[in-house]
């Protein structure tokens, strides 16, 4: 039944489409007053080279047709290649359903209207159209991930066979990701979870309704199962109950402590060091505790970190992301994610939880201050403007960067200078 209500909306969709196909020739041919047969056959007198495009296995359903017209302006255009749109303008108007109406995830290059990157629009050797056939034309694109597929140990079968198993490659109209439904029933819809083997392989835990990517990478890894690459320990040793109430119990999800005191159980160190510093990081404090910044089962980042790190720290410290967009020079650290470079992430003794006082000592782990300048600088020298504070390195400069050279506060030494000797302003 599933099978014949699918060919019946493909039958159906390939119907709206030819109809509309032709409805656009037959305007065409009247707007433009077109002779007869003043359409293909007569384009190809001079573009010879198209009847070789015909002979390919899949030609577009207009070009096939003759009705260049569909697509073409035969006498004047704005847009190049005599197109009578921009773009996607020209394919949406037979492909409109491609984007459902407050779609939840757009592929960026439908959104932007860039059809042609996956598509020919006159003929192919692929379905569809297509460029190329399969996952070698998504890898195109997602490099990274073609890179990374190629060298794992264990790939997702469905995504070896083609991405498009899970993904919609236009839009999806619910789900993120561009993901034909929601994780759950994408996944359970392969792996069985009334098996017992499944249930053996998941320590008796009732994880059916669970969403697998919390452990699982849907592409591929190098561990068995395709675990994320980075494993928590109770999760690798299978001794799920060091966190979680027996698999026997009324409530077997449930985790035996809340938020960091869970974690104090293995971490007990780290986190008394924690909190006996100064100065926490605001999420440890959360009822969530570590798991603000944690997966708590697996992840693809070191120290199982639920994002890369500059993401991570961004989603929170927006400031920050923003002011990098504006930056003409960028402090290394921070161009490259490593904000653990400078921070603690959990607690410190010093202000914005710089590992070191926010003076020469922290910047003297990469910058040789000495020969960097002949500026009085250091705890013997205050500042002008307000006698409180030494003259230190973020006196002139700004840790993330600014919208100037040298990440000087600045557009010119000279601005900056005068700020503190006024005597020499103009």
């Amino acid at each position: 039944m599933h099978a014949y209500r699918t060919y019946l909306y493909t039958f159906c969709a390939v119907l709206v489409i030819l109809g509309a196909s032709f409805a656009l020739a037959q305007d065409n041919a009247l707007k433009f007053k077109l002779k007869p047969d003043a359409t293909g056959k007569l384009c190809f007198n001079c573009h010879a080279a198209f009847k070789e495009k015909m002979s390919k296995p899949f030609v577009h359903t207009p070009l096939k047709k003759g009705e260049c017209t569909g697509c073409h302006n035969p006498h004047t255009s704005t847009h190049g290649k005599l197109l009578s749109a921009a773009n996607g303008g020209v394919c949406y108007r037979c492909h409109s359903s491609v984007v459902p109406s407050g779609a939840k995830s757009v592929h960026k290059v439908v959104g932007e209207g860039s059809c042609m990157k996956c598509h020919d629009p006159h003929s192919a050797p692929n379905k569809e159209n297509l460029l190329k056939g399969g996952n070698e034309l998504c890898f195109e694109c997602h490099k990274e991930m073609g890179t990374t597929l190629s060298k794992v140990k264990y790939r997702h079968m469905p995504v070896a066979q083609g991405c498009l198993n899970c993904h919609d490659p236009h839009a999806s109209a619910k789900n993120p990701y561009l993901l034909k439904s929601d994780i759950i029933p994408l996944c359970v819809g392969c792996h069985k979870t009334d098996r017992p083997m499944f249930a053996k392989k998941h320590m008796n835990y009732p994880v059916a309704n669970a969403r697998c990517t919390g452990c699982h990478d849907p592409h591929g890894s190098d561990n068995p199962g395709i675990l994320y690459n980075t494993v928590h320990k109770p999760v690798a040793t299978r001794m799920c109950n060091q966190c979680h109430e027996e698999a026997t119990s009324p409530n077997p999800l449930a985790t035996k402590k809340a938020g960091t005191d869970l974690c104090r159980g293995c971490h007990n160190d780290m986190v008394n060091t924690t909190f006996g510093l100064n100065r926490v990081h605001g999420p440890l404090l959360s009822k969530q505790g570590c798991l603000s910044c944690h997966n708590p089962h697996a992840g693809k980042q070191k120290g199982i970190l639920r994002q890369p790190m500059a993401v991570l720290c961004n989603s929170c410290h927006v400031d920050n992301m923003k002011r990098q967009e504006k930056v003409a020079s960028t402090h290394e650290p921070v161009k490259n994610g490593q904000c653990t470079a400078c921070h603690d992430p959990h607690s410190s003794n010093y202000l914005f939880l710089t590992k070191k006082s926010l003076d020469i000592e922290l910047c003297a782990d990469c910058h040789d201050w000495a020969h960097h300048s002949t500026h009085p600088i250091g705890e013997k020298f205050r500042d002008p403007r307000n006698k409180n504070i030494p003259i230190l390195c973020v006196s002139c400069h700004d840790a993330h960067g600014t919208e100037f050279k040298k990440m000087l506060y600045y557009p010119k030494t000279s601005d900056l200078c005068v700020q503190c000797h006024e005597q020499y302003k103009r």
